[in-house]
């Protein structure tokens, strides 16, 4: 039965979007896909079939220039600059900031330069060193020779390294996708969409994605001008899809595209380095999925800079066959060093969190290691379903220093809320989803009390809705691999684009069993139909054989050993009334 069941009262702790089965027939139709598929574009709003048939089939094409009728300011003056520095041989620096959208931006324009006969140095940041482009960074790059710098994922704010490059004549560009300051940078050019004067209509762009842009339009500078050595931009749009997919950007417009072909080219030609942290990850198959770089891709690549030194990153971003697994393996073996320092300072922070039963959670530890405060503020966020602080104390006593990091829900701002804090703060910076912070420990309190504040402006009495989004009930007759595989062509999923969940009740749980790390392994029958379905860490949420069930899953084909079937990934498995 390939159709949206009708109205009935529905579960506590889920929210159904509303079906509308003729506009989905229609669709349908006019798509020859599935009405449940159709349902789904509806409840993304795309109702016209064109739209959908791009949706669904995006192309490069489709990209719009940056140098068009609404251009990207600063665009011109960086492409011009590093067409002179290519063409006259002059050294050019890239930096990175030490996060995945940072290392890939840095990685791709230092690739691309090389490719394209430039003279490159890159490097990125260290943490222990500070977010961003610092004044000894412009001195290393200035003493090694470089002309040019290009900084990546950093640089808006960073006025001093900037006046300290300018003072030794170096040429400063700016690729950058965070917040803009009051104060304009002190930089030859910048290139952040969230510049008042930049009119390019897309502004959730990731600084790797930015760099795309600037290497395409280089490109064609050189072409136009009889340069020989023309590498193509389409073979960047796996670093694209990593540091997109990492960084939490809106998988919407421009970055849809590029992170729809960024996966096809990570399954089908991935470069030496992100083949070998594949193979290391466990994804045999390579990658299918956007969750895929979320979860085994990107927190390999963070975990070096998380540590401290991103350059282990950047340099397995630039391997070539011969090095790349050994490369894969000094990340692998930072992961593991991070996981085990992120677990013990998960525990205290959870403790302080339950402490915390309303408003923003903000969670402070003295010897906490300022590389994972950024994942335990998610996972807190997870957890609680509301807007979350971590702080990295260096010391005791009031006057000790703290490193931050934010992650929010939905429709609380980071960056705007901590702007009516920048008085507590020595420094921050970030974007909407996610932000970072420097702070006193004595300002902590107060800290909490603002944001908490802000929180309740935004969301009112009512906090955030942690109601579980359900696209659409279905019979688990429709669970078919036609599904799954439809539903496969809405990929990417993430931020802006959420993975379609569907639901099905009155089930019988035929068979569950705990495996691997406490995740639960199910077999869910209606009457002649059954399906087998995983639910990851859903080890204590067995609501026992035989017992009566509703489930929230996603349809998706696994593929073992060769073997393809269709299975559920649950989302929420409960006893039904």
């Amino acid at each position: 039965m390939q159709s949206v069941m009708g109205d009935v009262a529905w579960p506590i702790g889920w929210t159904l979007s509303a079906a509308d089965p003729e506009r989905a027939r229609a669709l349908a139709v006019a798509l020859s896909v599935s009405p449940v598929t159709a349902q789904l574009l509806l409840n993304r709003g795309i109702v016209d079939p064109e739209r959908a048939r791009r949706y669904l089939a995006p192309r490069l094409s489709e990209l719009r220039r940056p140098d068009g009728e609404l251009p990207m300011a600063g665009f011109a003056v960086a492409v011009e600059r590093l067409t002179r520095a290519v063409r006259t041989g002059e050294t050019v620096g890239v930096f990175g900031d030490y996060d995945v959208d940072g290392v890939t931006s840095c990685a791709l324009l230092a690739g691309f330069l090389g490719d394209a006969g430039g003279r490159v140095v890159a490097r990125v940041a260290r943490r222990d060193a500070g977010y961003g482009f610092g004044t000894e960074d412009a001195g290393r790059f200035a003493d090694a020779g470089c002309a040019v710098v290009v900084t990546c994922d950093c640089g808006t704010s960073d006025h001093e390294a900037l006046a300290a490059a300018r003072a030794r004549g170096v040429d400063v560009i700016v690729v950058d996708h965070h917040q803009v300051p009051d104060r304009d940078p002190e930089a030859l050019a910048l290139i952040n969409p969230h510049q008042p004067s930049c009119r390019f209509p897309f502004k959730g762009l990731a600084s790797v994605g930015v760099a795309f842009y600037l290497a395409a339009a280089l490109r064609t500078r050189l072409r136009d001008g009889g340069w020989p050595h023309l590498p193509d931009p389409r073979a960047l749009v796996d670093l694209v899809a990593v540091g997109t997919v990492a960084d939490l950007a809106p998988l919407t417009d421009e970055n849809r595209i590029l992170v729809h072909h960024g996966l096809t080219k990570l399954r089908t030609d991935p470069r030496p380095g992100l083949a070998a942290l594949c193979r290391i990850a466990g994804l045999d198959d390579g990658v299918q999925r956007a969750a895929d770089i979320g979860m085994r891709l990107a927190p390999r690549l963070n975990a070096p800079g998380r540590l401290g030194d991103a350059q282990p990153a950047l340099d397995l971003l630039l391997a070539d066959a011969s090095n790349a697994d050994a490369r894969a393996a000094i990340c692998e073996t930072a992961n593991l060093e991070r996981r085990a320092i992120q677990e013990r300072v998960l525990v205290e922070a959870l403790q302080q969190a339950e402490a915390q039963p309303d408003g923003v959670i903000v969670t402070a530890g003295e010897g906490w290691h300022a590389g994972v405060v950024g994942i335990v503020a998610a996972k807190l966020v997870d957890r609680f379903g509301r807007p979350a602080l971590c702080i990295a104390l260096d010391g005791a006593g009031a006057t000790a220093i703290g490193r931050g990091s934010a992650r929010t829900v939905g429709g609380f701002h980071l960056h705007q809320a901590l702007r009516g804090s920048e008085d507590l703060l020595v420094r921050y910076g970030g974007h909407a989803a996610a932000a970072g912070l420097t702070i006193e420990a004595r300002h902590v309190g107060e800290l909490r009390t603002r944001l908490s504040a802000a929180a309740r402006v935004t969301f009112g009495d009512t906090p955030p809705s942690v109601a579980l989004g359900v696209d659409a009930e279905i019979a688990l007759d429709a669970v078919d691999e036609l599904l799954a595989e439809e539903l496969g062509r809405m990929e990417p999923f993430g931020m802006g684009n959420p993975e379609p969940v569907l639901a099905t009740r009155g089930m019988t749980l035929e068979r569950a069993r705990v495996v691997g790390e406490r995740h639960l392994q199910v077999t869910l029958r209606d009457g002649l139909h059954a399906r087998d379905g995983i639910g990851f860490w859903f080890a204590d949420r067995d609501p026992g054989t035989g017992s009566r069930v509703r489930a929230a899953f996603i349809p998706e084909v696994d593929t073992f050993r060769g073997v393809r079937r269709v299975r559920v990934r649950l989302r929420d498995l409960s006893l039904d009334a």
